[in-house]
């Protein structure tokens, strides 16, 4: 069983959502970081928007048909297989996380159309060698694959640790693949983000590490960023006009493999 005395991200980012899996300690770390920081709700929101808006866009537009989801996080509403195959029923879907809870809920995650394959592996986000391996028995490597890694960088503190991860992913996979990812950071959130991302390395786990955009820009060196760009992940194509969408501190963006 994983441990109830110590907030941990997946279990707080599911409270932030108005999900119900977490303990008394993750309400109480969240609900103290929303009073010093209170649009965390709505970066976690825009973040689980981002997914549903990346995810319709690879499948449909993008035609991608296998995806590997690095960092699921706890089940909710759409995730990753139910949007990718509500487009394009023959989907395969990789999930990859390392958390206990996550574990405990895979069976959520573990549902498909017939047509399509959704497959959970248990697995360090720092070891892509071995997720590859595993995530071969699912997806087709000489095919394209969306990989796909929304909040989970920023818990390798050593960017050159992060980036060493993402390029052996992408190494792996053929042109036509993509990247999308999401990371916090604090030069669209000022003052208070930084003092809440403190607050949560004292109390909570695993250790978050906000970027730059010149930082996250080098996980997409050798990748075609696609438009927007590297950008708040509220802002990225959100399907009507940008300047109605409220900055989120969550940098947000797609590439493509050439």
């Amino acid at each position: 069983m994983p441990p109830t005395d110590v907030a941990h991200n997946a279990r707080v980012w599911n409270y932030w959502l108005g999900g119900k899996d977490y303990y008394a300690v993750d309400q109480q770390v969240g609900d103290h970081i929303v009073g010093m920081y209170p649009s965390i709700r709505e970066v976690a929101r825009a973040d689980r928007a981002f997914l549903g808006r990346v995810v319709r866009y690879l499948a449909g537009e993008a035609g991608i048909r296998q995806f590997l989801d690095i960092g699921t996080g706890l089940p909710t509403v759409d995730n990753t297989h139910q949007v990718a195959q509500s487009v394009a029923p023959s989907s395969r879907i990789v999930y990859v996380d390392h958390d206990p809870t996550v574990l405990i809920h895979a069976r959520a995650l573990l549902t498909s159309s017939p047509e399509g394959v959704t497959d959970y592996i248990d697995a360090d986000a720092q070891q892509p060698r071995a997720i590859l391996d595993a995530a071969a028995d699912t997806l087709d490597f000489h095919q394209p694959v969306a990989v796909i890694m929304l909040g989970i960088l920023n818990f390798v503190a050593d960017t050159d640790e992060a980036v060493r991860v993402v390029r052996t992913l992408m190494d792996a996979v053929p042109s036509g693949s993509c990247l999308a990812l999401t990371h916090p950071t604090l030069e669209l959130g000022g003052s208070a983000n930084e003092e809440a991302m403190r607050f949560w390395n004292r109390n909570a786990t695993p250790p978050i590490t906000a970027r730059t955009r010149a930082e996250v820009a080098r996980f997409f060196h050798g990748l075609e960023l696609l438009p927007p760009g590297i950008v708040s992940c509220a802002r990225w194509r959100p399907g009507r006009v940008a300047e109605d969408e409220k900055t989120v501190a969550q940098f947000g963006a797609l590439a493509r493999k050439p």
